[in-house]
């Protein structure tokens, strides 16, 4: 399993939203830059970017600075937050970027999402489905920054893309997100039962070196950490072991 960090950029500072609340937002960081460069001299080879900017209103605030991310070339990048069209995904990879993070409109428009997959290849792209868990521990999807709950599973909408050659999803736990309680274990041990073919990222809640292990142990690909790295809550010492992709 591998420890990808993260990055969440609003106008051009480094911050971290609580459960996805624009209104509750800690700055880390106004040299994000900075933020990359300890990533990668603890050994990271992957880091998760989020231009939350675009995320919010479809702006390119942050358009400048994930360029000088990519043309740095000493981490492979993912990076999210406003993709709503193909221009957009198709400008965005080819900066160098690995691999675009597509978000809500996979939830609305999957036909077009895999219709972009086709187009840009689908190991270009990372499915990012944010859930919200109900009483019955059914994973039910949320859009537009969380504030919409849909009537449909995780598990539902995950058929049609993995039909179309899909591989590569990111899970997020919306109550876990920015909180430091524990990722949803049960969550992801279900969804490798239920999809084991999936390259599944696991995101919310990590706040310790034993949340890397338990994830490592459900068999889930990577893990996405920001506010436990930000706040330094791991060793770099108990971080290492993750960082590669070995």
């Amino acid at each position: 399993m591998q420890l990808i960090p993260a990055i969440d950029l609003k106008n051009g500072r480094c911050v971290r939203l609580f459960q996805g609340d624009f209104a509750a937002e800690t700055q880390y960081s106004t040299n994000p830059t900075e933020i990359l460069h300890r990533y990668i001299a603890l050994g990271a080879e992957r880091v998760h970017v989020v231009d939350l900017d675009g995320a919010k209103d479809g702006s390119q605030a942050n358009r400048g600075l994930i360029t000088d991310f990519a043309n740095q070339k000493k981490a492979a990048l993912q990076v999210g937050g406003g993709l709503r069209t193909l221009e957009r995904v198709q400008s965005l990879l080819s900066l160098g970027i690995q691999r675009a993070v597509i978000g809500s409109i996979a939830v609305s428009n999957p036909e077009e999402v895999i219709r972009w997959g086709q187009l840009v290849g689908t190991d270009n792209l990372v499915l990012a489905f944010d859930v919200r868990i109900d009483e019955h521990k059914t994973p039910y999807l949320t859009t537009h920054g969380w504030v919409n709950t849909s009537e449909i599973s995780l598990w539902s909408l995950l058929e049609r893309y993995v039909n179309a050659g899909f591989k590569h999803v990111l899970c997020t736990d919306i109550a876990r997100d920015g909180a430091l309680t524990g990722p949803n274990i049960a969550l992801y041990t279900d969804a490798m039962q239920r999809f084991p073919n999936i390259l599944w990222q696991a995101s919310g809640g990590v706040a310790s070196a034993q949340d890397l292990h338990e994830l490592r142990d459900c068999g889930v690909t990577a893990v996405i950490s920001g506010k436990a790295l930000l706040e330094n809550k791991i060793s770099a010492e108990e971080l290492r072991p993750f960082l590669r992709n070995e």
